[in-house]
């Protein structure tokens, strides 16, 4: 091989050897605090505060999980109830709704369709944690504040979700396609629910999921909005026994068994979803 050759490839290994660290600390950035979360589950209240959290020794996940399902009567379980329902269910129409705006946009010609679009841009940018108050204001005025239609109700509605049902759209349903359906008689909500909705079903997880994600991990709505004990999610649960933590340190390994559960749905949802949203990324990358 000649010099220049070799001065050829060496920049290349160098760039794959740089890649390759970048990617390894990412990774090791990401799993270390789940490894370390997994490990602290295992232990009792004294080795968490201990050098012992890599030992075999104290194995206690089975006394912890029982203790957590026990604590002030069982509150978790009613907790990860409420967060399933808000999140699910939340996730589940609010999918649809984005999706059938996002359609909507795509498909649809009216009035001030592009400035309507635009606002849903901005909106996107807005801090979800700046229109709390206002939320809180106008639940107070409708009277559902403290109740589940507080959280459930403004999580439905999500400005990403819109643009992202409006890429979908334009990535997988051709317009000669609805033509056709149109042309056999089919109506608007027909052809949406019949056609266009299959089509779209890879968008449609996709979108599902980011908003499972963002609803599960919502914690300043609902802590504004409610003060019953009964209604809280996992995430306000859980902030609420680590704040204790520090007066009652039996709550320490409740919490923590507590967030390694709560982490579960999360990935279940992306394992058994993967098909879908991975070929949903890529929506109109390839025309």
């Amino acid at each position: 091989m000649s010099t220049t050759d070799s001065s050829l490839l060496r920049p290349g290994l160098l760039g794959r050897a740089t890649v390759n660290v970048v990617v390894a600390v990412s990774v090791l950035y990401t799993l270390l605090p789940v490894l370390w979360l997994v490990l602290a589950a295992t232990k009792d209240r004294d080795a968490l505060f201990s050098s012992d959290l890599l030992s075999l020794g104290d194995f206690s996940l089975v006394r912890n999980l029982r203790d957590l399902f026990a604590m002030d009567g069982g509150l978790y379980g009613r907790w990860y109830l409420n967060s399933l329902l808000y999140a699910v269910l939340g996730a589940a129409l609010g999918a649809l709704l984005s999706t059938a705006c996002g359609y909507a946009f795509d498909k649809y010609r009216f009035r001030h369709k592009e400035k309507l679009f635009g606002l849903v841009l901005a909106a996107v940018m807005v801090p979800q944690t700046v229109l709390a108050l206002p939320l809180y204001l106008m639940a107070s005025e409708a009277g559902l504040v403290n109740t589940f239609w507080a959280v459930f109700v403004p999580v439905l509605f999500n400005p990403f979700g819109v643009y992202l049902g409006r890429i979908f759209s334009r990535g997988y349903v051709p317009d000669e396609v609805l033509e056709a359906a149109r042309v056999d008689g089919a109506g608007e909500l027909t052809t949406y629910v019949r056609v266009s909705l299959r089509m779209l079903g890879p968008g449609l997880v996709t979108v599902f999921l980011f908003q499972l994600t963002a609803i599960w991990n919502n914690f300043f709505l609902p802590m504004v909005m409610l003060s019953d004990q009964d209604l809280y999610p996992v995430s306000l649960g859980l902030y609420q026994w680590n704040s204790s933590a520090s007066v009652s340190p039996e709550y320490y390994p409740v919490v923590i068994m507590g967030s390694l559960l709560a982490v579960l749905p999360l990935i279940l949802a992306f394992v058994l979803l993967q098909r879908f949203w991975r070929s949903g990324l890529t929506a109109g990358a390839v025309k």
